[in-house]
């Protein structure tokens, strides 16, 4: 595997093969800066930034990588008191300006955010439990569906890539959730899985359901269809985010350890890795073995897969958290 050596911030860092190739730009929301940069992959370097209301968080990119959904979330974390935001915030990333905004009032504190294969979005709303469909988010200016999402402080959910099932954690409730995003008459199937449940994601397969509970520091697998649990296993410390690579392994984020660990299908653990600071998020890049993990010490750090090992950092504004690699996206 080939390697050059950048300089970044004065400090060089060698980035693997893996993370070049045409790399692109990566997107990062620096919700405590409140904006999104954007940053050339192969070097760190900041090509610009869009500055949001106060305290965006979550975001999702359309699948032509043309347009960036913004949930206001409008407080500093889900601990922190307030009414938080009601809008989705549309961003055109070729020209790097705000095309509009969304208003669902009364729906507030926005956090999570998906999009299905059509691209219709999908947003949550974690005051009021209540998770939002909106089938042209380009034109449309209110939602097509709302239904409750079952649980209590959601903040984070999964989505099937038909937008037929949604896996929604609740972080007072303690629970997850299996809802039908366009049908409110079915009522949601929630089950416990462990004490502050928020990270989760779908197998590629979509028939396994992981979900990350933070304090009782478990990863449990649930049936996608069922919800029945299928294994649960004790990582310990604070599994903060979980993400499911194309081959089935699995990528964990651990906050009060600041490690990143790799795990099989099974979930048993095929490595540890510090990081030397808190990951906020991770995204995979969407070709290689290589994740992007946002810390909190206000930079990016590039993780090999492959070789378990830190292959470079790039500074970023205050808050780093979500990242996405955009691979086509003009510098």
């Amino acid at each position: 595997m080939h390697r050059r050596t950048l300089l970044l911030s004065s400090l060089a860092v060698s980035l693997p093969a893996a993370a070049q190739g045409g790399a692109g730009t990566l997107l990062v929301m620096e919700k405590a800066a409140h904006r999104l940069a954007f940053l050339d992959a192969a070097d760190g370097r900041r090509l610009g930034q869009v500055d949001l209301p106060d305290f965006p968080h979550e975001f999702v990119v359309d699948a032509a990588g043309r347009h960036a959904f913004v949930g206001h979330y409008g407080v500093e974390t889900s601990a922190s008191p307030g009414e938080g935001g009601h809008s989705v915030i549309v961003v055109d990333l070729a020209e790097r300006r705000i095309l509009r905004g969304i208003h669902l009032s009364p729906f507030n504190r926005l956090h999570g955010m998906a999009m299905d294969a059509q691209d219709r979005l999908s947003v949550l709303s974690e005051d009021r439990g209540v998770l939002l469909s909106i089938d042209r988010p380009l034109e449309e200016s209110a939602a097509s569906f709302a239904v409750p999402a079952g649980g209590i402080k959601t903040h984070l959910f999964s989505l099937t890539r038909d937008g037929e099932r949604a896996y929604v954690t609740g972080l007072l409730s303690n629970t997850v959730s299996f809802v039908r995003p366009r049908d409110a008459a079915i009522p949601p199937v929630m089950v416990t899985t462990g004490r502050m449940p928020e990270g989760c994601c779908l197998s590629p397969d979509e028939r396994t359901l992981y979900v990350a509970s933070r304090r009782s520091g478990t990863l449990s697998a649930l049936d996608a269809e069922t919800m029945r649990l299928r294994d649960r296993r004790e990582l310990g410390g604070d599994p903060l985010r979980v993400y499911a690579m194309p081959d089935a392994r699995l990528l964990v984020t651990d906050l009060a350890r600041g490690s990143l660990s790799l795990l099989r299908s099974d979930m048993s653990e095929l490595w540890h890795l510090a990081l030397g600071a808190k990951p906020a998020a991770a995204s995979l890049h969407p070709s290689r073995p290589v994740a992007f993990v946002s810390l909190s010490s206000d930079e990016v750090m590039v993780v090999d897969l492959e070789r378990a090992r830190i292959e470079g950092r790039m500074k970023t504004g205050s808050g780093a958290d979500v990242t996405k690699l955009l691979p086509g996206l003009p510098a």
